[in-house]
């Protein structure tokens, strides 16, 4: 119980191979009320970190095997949300736009302010939270959906796309009667109190549709 409690506390984690580094900023955000975790090697991070943990990543450029520029791809690659905030002794400007290109939250040079990173991760966790939030209510709405009928989900993306109950009905060869019938039951399943609240639903578990529609 005392672990999961632990889990859920957000996080600092921190990547620097140069051990007084790495404890100095730990200390300092500890004495900021802070949770910290240090690492001296990406692998090492990679060896340990859970997904599910919140909080973010303060990652050194320069270190022994994968550097952190490569171990913020892989991150990436992933599909892991963590938030990262890259620092440096040795950045130029082409890094610089390559990180935050790769989603970084910030770049920050080295020697920076005490206040710089206090700031930095404080954003850093406002990002990790509306990103756990929205990955909550998308597996909240998915498992909505997978109490439909095959025909109830077509019903649900024809209803998004702005199409009438006529329509529908010409569409899948039914009658008007009966697509309100499982209209009235996709709203029912879905907990959708209105048609904008199911077409907003429809638009987190398709967002590719919603992107076609933007761009048409």
């Amino acid at each position: 119980m005392n672990n999961v409690a632990s889990n859920s506390v957000p996080t600092v984690f921190t990547v620097d191979d140069d051990a007084a580094i790495c404890a100095g900023l730990c200390d300092l955000l500890e004495s900021a009320g802070l949770k910290t975790r240090q690492y001296s090697s990406a692998e090492e991070f990679l060896e340990s970190w859970n997904p599910n943990m919140p909080g973010c990543l303060v990652l050194d450029v320069r270190l022994p095997g994968m550097s952190g520029m490569e171990l913020h791809a892989k991150l990436a690659e992933a599909g892991a949300s963590l938030p990262v905030i890259i620092m440096t002794a040795h950045g130029d400007m082409p890094m610089v736009r390559k990180a935050l290109k790769a989603g970084a939250v910030e770049f920050l040079i080295k020697p920076f302010q005490d206040e710089e990173l206090l700031r930095a991760v404080e954003e850093a966790f406002a990002v990790d939270r509306a990103q756990r939030r929205a990955e909550k209510l998308v597996n909240s709405i998915q498992a909505r959906a997978e109490t439909l009928t095959e025909r109830e989900r077509q019903v649900m993306d024809l209803v998004a796309t702005g199409l009438t109950n006529k329509e529908i009905a010409e569409k899948l060869y039914l009658s008007v009667v009966t697509i309100k019938l499982h209209r009235g039951q996709v709203m029912r399943k879905m907990q959708a109190e209105t048609l904008a609240d199911l077409v907003k639903m429809s638009e987190r578990l398709n967002p590719t549709h919603d992107s076609d529609r933007a761009g048409a």
